[in-house]
């Protein structure tokens, strides 16, 4: 079979002419990339394939980091290569090829040594040559495989990534092939078809097969399909991953972006994650059963709810409201949850205080009470087949995730590409990306991230410093950076060094906070290090944006502009050269129009 697969690419004659072509990493990265190059339509008119600038990009950070194992000690040979084969044709093509060799070469060599981008074809040729392996010896390469029962997997890669990895990557190849196929078959190129029609009736499947092995090692692709197959097990080894999926989807609901980082738990209890999590989908899968109707297809919500309240408890009362529609505050559907140390079994609504205190609507009836009485016991019956399974708890009205639960979660979301930091990992952050991350969590949760931030750097006014510019940086100029500069209110300045504070009275955005910062500790602060537009900020976060009769809200602004030197035009002025997006927000519906 391999000696039918990607035939007449040139690659002999290639050989010949190249002085590299006694160097064997030479020879190994010219068959992969003549062949690759091949696969995907290079013109062949010339005996070689022709690479043009768009076929070496995607081959260099696509192709190759997808199919190809090669040690990091040879991965030079594949740029030789094309830089040989592309002097091997006229009209500039050197040159050209070299601009764009040049410009991908940082990303072919991120890629090709990202863990994140192994196969398990990949993993093991790296394995295998780690324990001096002759990859071109299939018996060599089954001998050695028998010797790594229990291998380690790479560093922060999970099975189910290198399993994603492997199904994409079996994918593209077999779809490449029969582009291939059917490409050659319609117009027949004058240097021979790649692939016979004896290969192609044997099956796609097995000319991939052959082109794995050929591109990581010897035999390797017949044995994790066959005696190894426990080694590179597939996707139904991986039950769990439907919810996967239905996390990603939340995620997407809340963020609309994988790369917005989920907020870090306060803690993770190591566990057997992907045991774990196949017991949280079958818990899912039986809740989608008619019996747990109307909650129970709504696990996965609650799953990722709690987590995306950085796993504080939630109110059982609070979210059966909800999902009720009954009118809950948005100013406190992050406000924590008590848990008790002990409850009844037995579901019942909060006490009628209590639930005031948790939807912050109008006070409700005991009429009103009761009718919630049933929607929250469907709810709890729900919550308490999640907490079966050791990964969720429901404590009174209380419930949310055990710390071995949020470890799952966060697996979950990882293995679908979802940023999720842990604690350790998000205070390793630098100051603007924890800041940008911050954003767009709750206060509570900002709150814990940014103080444990500043103590893991010893509260230093160096730290202070790099995060309050931070809060004037990042995001500026765009729809987000109300809320970014609005993190200063959940930094405790109390503790903040002195020096900090005062050495950012001048920061254009968060001065005028600083100022009122030092003020409210007795300390000394010169208001004329202010800046006005950060004077017309703290004016401008001051307004009412959307609560309260639009009356209230023009008179809250014409209060402030009166004490503003210049009166309201300058104020609007100034609010608007500061932060354009706010200040149109907030003054558009008061009739105020923007210069």
């Amino acid at each position: 079979m391999a000696g039918t697969v990607l035939t007449n690419t040139g690659l002999d004659g290639f050989l010949d002419g190249a002085p590299e072509r006694h160097d064997p990493a030479f020879a190994r990265a010219a068959e992969a990339v003549l062949g690759l190059l091949a696969l995907r339509g290079a013109d062949r008119a010339t005996g070689l394939p022709e690479p043009t600038p768009g076929l070496v990009r995607q081959l260099l950070v696509e192709d190759l980091p997808a199919f190809v194992y090669a040690p990091p000690g040879e991965l030079a040979a594949y740029p030789a290569v094309l830089g040989v084969l592309a002097a091997r044709f006229d009209g500039g093509r050197r040159e050209k090829i070299a601009v764009v060799v040049a410009d991908s070469a940082p990303d072919f060599e991120r890629a090709m040594t990202d863990p994140g981008n192994l196969t398990w074809h990949r993993w093991y040729a790296s394995l295998l040559r780690t324990c001096g392996a002759d990859l071109a010896d299939p018996e060599d390469v089954r001998r050695r495989l028998s010797a790594l029962d229990g291998a380690p997997l790479p560093d922060g890669v999970r099975r189910a990534h290198l399993m994603g990895r492997t199904a994409l990557a079996d994918v593209l190849l077999a779809e490449a092939l029969t582009r291939a196929y059917v490409r050659d078959a319609e117009a027949p190129p004058a240097a021979g078809p790649l692939l016979t029609d004896h290969a192609v009736a044997a099956g796609i499947g097995q000319l991939a097969a052959a082109l794995q092995d050929r591109w990581t090692a010897a035999g390797l692709a017949e044995q994790l399909a066959g005696p190894y197959a426990r080694f590179a097990p597939g996707p139904d080894a991986f039950p769990h991953l439907v919810l996967a999926d239905a996390l990603l989807d939340e995620h997407l609901d809340y963020y609309g972006d994988p790369a917005a980082p989920a907020p870090p738990p306060p803690a993770i209890e190591a566990g057997p994650v992907e045991e774990d999590a196949d017991t949280l989908i079958a818990a899912v899968e039986e809740l989608a059963e008619e019996e747990f109707e109307p909650y129970g297809g709504e696990a996965p919500h609650l799953l990722y709810a709690v987590y995306q309240r950085g796993c504080s408890a939630e109110s059982v009362a609070r979210k059966a409201a909800e999902y009720e529609d009954w009118p809950v505050d948005p100013a406190l559907e992050d406000l924590p949850v008590t848990v008790p140390d002990a409850a009844p079994d037995a579901y019942t609504v909060p006490p009628l205080p209590e639930l005031v205190r948790l939807l912050g609507t109008a006070e409700p009836n005991e009429a009103d009470r009761a009718r919630l009485e049933g929607p929250a016991r469907d709810l709890a019956t729900v919550l308490d087949r999640l907490a079966v399974t050791g990964l969720v708890f429901r404590t009174g009205d209380a419930f949310g995730l055990t710390p071995r639960g949020a470890g799952v979660v966060r697996y979950l979301l990882g293995v679908r590409g979802v940023v999720a930091p842990d604690a350790a990992e998000a205070v390793a952050w630098a100051a603007p990306d924890v800041v940008a991350a911050a954003g767009g969590w709750s206060a509570s949760v900002a709150a814990r991230v940014l103080a444990d931030w500043l103590h893991a750097r010893g509260d230093t006014a160096d730290a202070w410093s790099q995060l309050l510019a931070a809060l004037g940086t990042v995001h500026s100029g765009t729809s987000e950076a109300a809320a970014t500069r609005g993190l200063f209110a959940v930094l405790d300045t109390a503790g903040a060094p002195p020096e900090a504070l005062r050495g950012a009275l001048r920061d254009p955005v968060v001065g005028a906070y600083v100022l009122e910062a030092l003020r409210d500790r007795g300390e000394p602060a010169d208001p004329i290090q202010v800046r006005t537009s950060a004077r017309a900020l703290h004016v401008l976060d001051a307004l009412p944006a959307k609560k309260g009769p639009l009356e209230s809200r023009r008179a809250a602004f014409d209060t402030a502009a009166a004490a503003w030197p210049g009166g309201s035009a300058a104020l609007v002025r100034a609010m608007a050269a500061a932060d354009r997006h706010e200040t149109e927000r907030v003054l558009r519906p008061l009739g105020i129009t923007l210069p």
